[in-house]
C-alpha cells in the first residue's frame, strides 16, 4: 500500500468511526459507502436543486445510501442508469425508464438489477447528473469512497464514451460528519464533485477535476479482468 494509499485509509477510518460513535449511520460501516441516517432529505435537497430539474438522464451508483436519490429520480420522470455491482456485468450499467417502472421498487439496487435493462456504454444517452456516494469529502469537492475505484472507473468509462464533459454536474449525497475540513490525498485519476449534498446544506465546490479518461498504469491486470467492460476495451487498445 502506497503512502497515498495510507493516508486515504486513515481518512476514512476517521469518519467510518466518527459515524458509528455519533450513531449517524448503523453498525457496521467499515469498508462501505456509510447508509447514512437522514439519506432521504439529502435526497430531496438535491432534488430541489436546478441542476437536478435541468437534468433528463441521471446515473446513480447502486449503494443503500443513494437508494433514496434512484426513487426520486424515477418519481420525478428521469431516465436512470445504475452501475452494476462491481461492474462486474458484462453490461456495466442498468438502464431504468421511469415510464415503465414503479420508482420504489426499482429504486431497490437488487430489484434493479433483477428489472433493469442492462447496457453497454456505447448505447447509452448523454448524462447530466450524476450522483456518487462517499465515505468523506472536502469542501474542495476532494472525497473518498470506499477504496474499490469502482466510482472513478464508472465516470472514466463514460468520460471515453463522450457520455460526460463540461456540462455534466457530479454530485455527492452525504452526512453531515462526513464532510471533513481536511486536504484529502487524491491521484491523477480521481474525479472531484461539484456539488455536496447533506440533510441540512448544500455546498458548491469550486475547480472541478476530472479525469481524462482510463490510467491503465493504475489498474492491477486482476481488476481489468473482473471487469468485462475493462477487459473489453482494454484489448481493443492494445490492438490499436
Amino acid at each position: 500500500m502506497t503512502t497515498v494509499d495510507q493516508a486515504k485509509q486513515q481518512a476514512r477510518n476517521r469518519v467510518w468511526d466518527l459515524l458509528e460513535r455519533e450513531r449517524a449511520a448503523p453498525p457496521g460501516v467499515h469498508g462501505r459507502i456509510p447508509a447514512f441516517h437522514g439519506a432521504e432529505q439529502a435526497a430531496e435537497r438535491l432534488a430541489g436543486l436546478p441542476q437536478w430539474r435541468d437534468a433528463e438522464v441521471v446515473k446513480a451508483v447502486p449503494d443503500t445510501a443513494q437508494q433514496p436519490v434512484r426513487a426520486q429520480a424515477l418519481r420525478d420522470g428521469k431516465l436512470l442508469y445504475m452501475a452494476t455491482s462491481k461492474l462486474a456485468h458484462q453490461y456495466p450499467f442498468i438502464l431504468l425508464d421511469p415510464a415503465a417502472l414503479d420508482p420504489d421498487d426499482a429504486a431497490d439496487r437488487h430489484t434493479a438489477t433483477r428489472i433493469g435493462r442492462p447496457v453497454e456504454v456505447d448505447t447509452m444517452r448523454p448524462v447530466d447528473l450524476i450522483v456518487c456516494g462517499s465515505v468523506a469529502v472536502n469542501r474542495h469537492g476532494t472525497r473518498l469512497g470506499k477504496g474499490a475505484g469502482y466510482s472513478d472507473i464508472e465516470v472514466a468509462l463514460l468520460q471515453e464514451a463522450g457520455l460526460i464533459g463540461r456540462h455534466t454536474t457530479i454530485a455527492t449525497t452525504v452526512h453531515d460528519l462526513q464532510v471533513v475540513d481536511d486536504d484529502l490525498p487524491e491521484t491523477h485519476h480521481d474525479f472531484s464533485v461539484d456539488l455536496i449534498v447533506t440533510p441540512t446544506t448544500v455546498i458548491a465546490c469550486p475547480d472541478p477535476r476530472r479525469p481524462h479518461g482510463l490510467h491503465w498504469d493504475d489498474l492491477p491486470p486482476d481488476k481489468i479482468a473482473a471487469i468485462p467492460a475493462l477487459n473489453a476495451r482494454h484489448n481493443t487498445d492494445k490492438h490499436h
